[in-house]
């Protein structure tokens, strides 16, 4: 296990190992590891020869009085977990090693898919995020590259550009890691007060609600107006909870839906600030009459 700073020596790296008959997964994270980005690591080890995982807080995707400068970074700790999880590399680069000086090259996907939910009111978000996905796809060359459905919009957007680029790289998004009271796991969750970390649990508990709703059967309970009033009902029992979206959408083009049509998949998705701290969650939605109907009691 090696910390690498450095493109060539990642190559370096990469080339001693026998790169080119081996199977690559990476893992690009912004640090601060916790259970949700080691499970996507033991993930990548068990399906490939090398792991790496990169670690780098990414200016570009950050706007504005956001907190790029505060966001939390412990290397050594990363490191640690990394290891401990199986990875064979972390690749920690400085800003100056991804964005070369004069570099004014970025990748951006269009339309709905980017425009809608965070990025609705994090406009430069997504193509700060495309922009450095693409060029550690080019630096590293992975066969596979782990993201986590928590960040669901972005999984889509990077399947998209992938597509569309034709990029030699298959995107394998791993489920929602959770802690044991609901809270999906984030980076951002230390800056949660007490208080307002007992209050964010209201978020995964009006996807459950509206998840158990649907699965119900009762009339009317397919509308995607009623359940995302089930979930919004829910978060506003919160006092400290300020709703920046509720929403229900095509969970592939996040289009807008009426209602969750049989066999089709919608992704219902939440942002909540807590003070300063944002805080975002999702489920996805499907309705099958025979199935819904014999696991509501499950939800």
């Amino acid at each position: 296990m090696s910390l690498i700073k450095t493109i060539s020596d990642l190559h370096t790296w990469l080339a001693e190992q026998g790169r080119n008959s081996k199977t690559l997964g990476l893992v690009p994270t912004m640090g601060y590891l916790h259970e949700g980005h080691l499970s996507l690591i033991r993930r990548a080890k068990a399906e490939n020869d090398l792991v790496v995982i990169s670690v780098f807080v990414n200016p570009t995707q950050f706007g504005p009085g956001e907190d790029f400068e505060k966001y939390p970074r412990d290397i050594e700790r990363d490191y640690q977990l990394a290891s401990s999880a199986g990875a064979d590399i972390v690749f920690n680069p400085e800003v100056g090693e991804i964005y070369v000086p004069g570099a004014s090259t970025e990748v951006e996907v269009k339309g709905n898919i980017q425009k809608r939910l965070c990025g609705a009111s994090r406009p430069i978000h997504f193509k700060g995020v495309t922009t450095v996905v693409s060029i550690l796809f080019h630096i590293v060359q992975p066969d596979r590259a782990y993201f986590g459905q928590k960040d669901a919009q972005q999984a889509l957007i990077i399947r998209k550009m992938v597509r569309d680029l034709h990029m030699p790289v298959n995107v394998v998004v791993c489920p929602i890691v959770r802690e044991k009271d609901g809270l999906a796991m984030s980076s951002r969750n230390i800056y949660l007060s007490p208080e307002e970390r007992q209050q964010a649990l209201s978020l995964n508990r009006g996807l459950k609600k509206a998840q158990g709703y649907l699965a119900s059967g009762t009339e009317g309970c397919r509308t995607v107006e009623t359940l995302k009033r089930i979930v919004r009902e829910e978060i506003e029992k919160e006092p400290l909870a300020q709703i920046e979206y509720v929403e229900i959408m095509e969970a592939e083009t996040l289009e807008d839906i009426e209602a969750i049509e049989p066999f089709r998949s919608a992704l219902a998705a939440v942002a909540v600030r807590f003070g300063k701290t944002r805080l975002i969650d999702n489920t996805v939605l499907q309705w099958r009459e025979d199935y819904n109907a014999a696991h509501a009691a499950e939800i």
